[in-house]
């Protein structure tokens, strides 16, 4: 597919999928939605992928928000479709991505933008950033799972008074929040990044896959454990798990193929 707002890098394993909109700040327009839906399920079914890092382009933004003109002509229906249809195809896709994504905050992260990076699993952010869910500010309120992941990370009165104040932070306000791991300089923001990434490439992709599944269903099922121990069962059948075991108890790296 030839993408019109999206630029694809693939970095030896790591995949960079940039929203490529810099005159309006990145932000979230239909038609970005689905490129960035058909990217996820490209990137998931491409064995040469170890890894996504999403990211904005230019040092302003990384996603400023949706697009609000959009917005105009949405009755109760159309927004109830609009929500679901991107939540299911897009941030749900990447919070249960079986691939590390990570990201990279170049700037502004608002509204969408915010939601994007919460849904990802490790989040990396330039000393510029701002970040916020301003949407009660258009008589809104954040529909991309903003209301659902920010206090699960950062607890619930602190995201009560952000989303209802709907004031920005600072990156290193949302360091100390615990809302992103990393605050580096803007040309540091990359390196930061793949350094992460690549630290968890080295390690059993399958298990690294169960790993988030299990992390994953802490938050969101009753069964957390019960999926921790499915998951933990299941790496006793890969080959990466013998040859784990085998690489330790003879002191020698282990080399993992992902089977």
């Amino acid at each position: 597919m030839v993408y019109q707002n999206l630029l694809i890098e693939n970095r030896g394993p790591i995949q960079y999928i940039v929203i490529n909109r810099e005159s309006k700040l990145n932000a979230l327009n239909k038609d970005t939605l689905f490129e960035l839906h058909i990217a996820l399920g490209d990137a998931l079914h491409n064995n040469t992928v170890g890894g996504v890092i999403i990211t904005g382009a230019g040092p302003k933004a990384f996603v400023a928000g949706a697009d609000i003109a959009e917005f105009r002509s949405l009755n109760v229906n159309g927004a109830r479709a609009l929500a679901h249809e991107n939540q299911r195809n897009i941030f749900n896709v990447i919070e249960n991505f079986s691939k590390p994504v990570i990201a990279a905050i170049n700037g502004f992260a608002l509204g969408g933008g915010l939601e994007l990076a919460l849904a990802c699993h490790i989040r990396v952010a330039s000393d510029n950033a701002k970040m916020g869910l301003p949407e009660v500010t258009l008589g809104l309120i954040p529909g991309y799972g903003g209301t659902q992941r920010l206090p699960k990370l950062i607890g619930k009165g602190k995201a009560m008074e952000m989303i209802l104040t709907a004031e920005m932070i600072t990156a290193a306000e949302a360091y100390q929040l615990g809302l992103v791991n990393y605050v580096v300089s803007q040309d540091g923001l990359t390196a930061k990044a793949e350094e992460i990434m690549n630290k968890i490439l080295k390690n059993a992709p399958l298990a690294v896959a169960g790993a988030i599944t299990a992390i994953n269903a802490a938050n969101n099922d009753a069964h957390g454990f019960d999926t921790e121990i499915v998951e933990f069962a299941k790496c006793f059948s890969t080959a990466d798990a013998k040859e784990g075991i085998a690489a330790f108890l003879a002191k020698r790296k282990a080399t993992f193929t992902g089977k």
